[in-house]
């Protein structure tokens, strides 16, 4: 059985983190495992306020011992991690334990921010994750915020931000575009593997329903490399399988919905 890990936080409404992850890795057939980072709420009687629960350090390193040392893995991705040891002891393993198929999904805000809530965190993960990662997936204001440059808006912003990235360290950088580019007619992400840029278009699914979107994508890149898929392939892959659920999303309540991963399955089309 192929074994895949993923370090992220917990979102206790199911959409997000490491739910969205697991239910990702089960459509692709590969086993999931989980290192908890941390635990986020939403309050119903604020407007869907999130609440941010850290786990403390020695739960964690105990999480990757299980993980790494006492089942091992095939793959790992990391979302998001949010305390500096959560970002240091995922260096510390994915170094370790030689992990050459690692995805950092550099996670930095919650859906629908769009300023860094900790600059200082965000670096450290650049400094520390990027240097590792095999693949990189951030969404426009993360490859701005990694890049040091102001959120890409088209095309050339993005190739700009993605030489930048790679030039820290990544060895593939997928900057997930979407609907988010000016003028967009289709949803079109950008991958640079520091040679040459690919655009990876998709349909534009005309939906609201996209919680968990950016987990799914990174760990269904994670599973694609897992399996033997090289970089672009597996992005390729995990970006028919996304495109896929989101037209499957639906309310979960008044306020956030995910997509449906099963569709992958069903050969939804």
């Amino acid at each position: 059985m192929i074994k895949v890990a993923t370090i992220a936080g917990s979102d206790a409404s199911g959409g997000a983190g490491l739910e969205a992850d697991l239910k990702t890795f089960e459509e692709y057939g590969v086993y999931g495992m989980t290192a908890v980072t941390l635990i986020a709420t939403m309050d119903p009687d604020n407007e869907w306020a999130h609440g941010v629960y850290p786990l403390d350090e020695a739960t964690l390193r105990a999480q990757m011992q299980t993980i790494f040392k006492g089942v091992g893995v095939d793959a790992v991705k990391s979302g998001m991690l949010g305390t500096e040891y959560a970002v240091d002891l995922t260096a510390e393993y994915v170094r370790e334990y030689k992990v050459d198929r690692y995805v950092l999904d550099p996670v930095m805000v919650c859906k629908g921010a769009n300023e860094a809530l900790n600059p200082g965190l965000n670096e450290r993960v650049a400094s520390k994750l990027l240097p590792l990662s095999l693949v990189v997936t951030p969404n426009l204001f993360e490859a701005g915020q990694l890049a040091g440059v102001d959120t890409p808006s088209s095309i050339d912003e993005m190739k700009e931000a993605a030489r930048r990235i790679h030039g820290r360290g990544a060895r593939n950088v997928f900057i997930k575009g979407g609907s988010k580019l000016v003028g967009a007619s289709s949803a079109t992400d950008l991958f640079f593997d520091g040679t040459d840029f690919n655009l990876v278009d998709g349909a534009l699914i005309d939906t609201k329903w996209t919680h968990g979107a950016g987990c799914t994508t990174a760990a269904a890149i994670t599973a694609g490399l897992a399996l033997g898929l090289d970089p672009y392939e597996a992005v390729s892959r995990a970006k028919k399988f996304i495109t896929l659920s989101l037209r499957g999303g639906f309310a979960l309540n008044r306020w956030v919905g995910p997509g449906n991963p099963s569709l992958w399955r069903k050969g939804f089309n």
